[in-house]
């Protein structure tokens, strides 16, 4: 494919706009890694790969495992690839997906002992840098709010850095319809913020950690409304030890979810 003007690459292009993402219910995974995280996770949400001629040696492996699931693959030139991205610096092949979000009440249905709960998160490289975070920690699930950001928005994808594919995550949820909702299923629900009464490291807190519960993250620059404070069941805060005013959204939720993991796993190392 070599037509940089034909309707396929418009399309795919398209999906750049959320309101087109929304209406085909698709998006763009960019990048070889996240191309190859889809086909081997996901690859009933895979509907095309494009490859350059250039990456096609270069990326054999991911390509035959692409056609062995059946899934169309397309070689087009580096100028049609670079039109139907979003990234400046094209690594040769992408992917349209299809959207793979649950519904909450799947995702409790299955007793999860580990939840992280975006309330109001914006940044498109948070929201990535977190869904990756919860994936290495082996968190049952991501809830994203409705006044969050878009998962599906290029940045978000690149920053999950395949993530997206691993994990559930569930979108489109109101931020007290989600926590009622958690928390009726005999989850706790730790509201991490810089304000809170109790200490990530307090002996209480940790011996809540061996239970099921979700971590609930506010915005990027105002925080946690005392609203969303308010149905949580406890607040927390990360100790600061040296000058630092805090920490940033997706290095408190990484530091928490690992907090986590440590008494949800205890003696593993690997």
């Amino acid at each position: 494919m070599s037509n940089v003007r034909s309707e396929r690459v418009r399309a795919v292009r398209a999906l750049a706009r959320r309101s087109v993402r929304e209406r085909e219910q698709a998006f763009l995974a960019e990048g070889p890694q996240a191309v190859r995280e889809a086909v081997a996770f996901r690859p009933d949400v895979v509907r095309d790969v494009y490859v350059t001629t250039a990456a096609l040696a270069r990326h054999e492996p991911i390509l035959q495992d692409a056609r062995d699931a059946g899934l169309p693959v397309h070689e087009v030139t580096d100028e049609v690839l670079a039109a139907m991205g979003d990234t400046q610096a094209p690594q040769g092949m992408v992917a349209v997906c299809r959207h793979l979000d649950v519904s909450l009440e799947s995702v409790l249905a299955q007793g999860p002992r580990l939840l992280c709960v975006l309330t109001h998160v914006r940044d498109p490289g948070n929201a990535g840098t977190v869904l990756r975070g919860a994936d290495a920690v082996g968190a049952d699930a991501v809830i994203v709010s409705e006044a969050s950001v878009d998962v599906y928005n290029p940045k978000v994808v690149r920053s999950t850095v395949g993530s997206l594919f691993h994990l559930p995550v569930v979108t489109g949820v109101g931020v007290v319809e989600a926590l009622e909702a958690v928390r009726g299923s005999g989850i706790r629900l730790l509201a991490a913020d810089g304000h809170g009464d109790q200490l990530l490291t307090d002996e209480t807190v940790e011996r809540r950690l061996a239970r099921p519960h979700a971590w609930v993250m506010g915005n990027e620059a105002w925080g946690m409304p005392p609203e969303t404070r308010a149905l949580c069941d406890d607040v927390v805060r990360l100790p600061i030890y040296g000058h630092a005013e805090s920490l940033n959204l997706a290095m408190a939720a990484t530091v928490c979810l690992y907090s986590s993991a440590r008494m949800l796993h205890p003696g593993r190392s690997d």
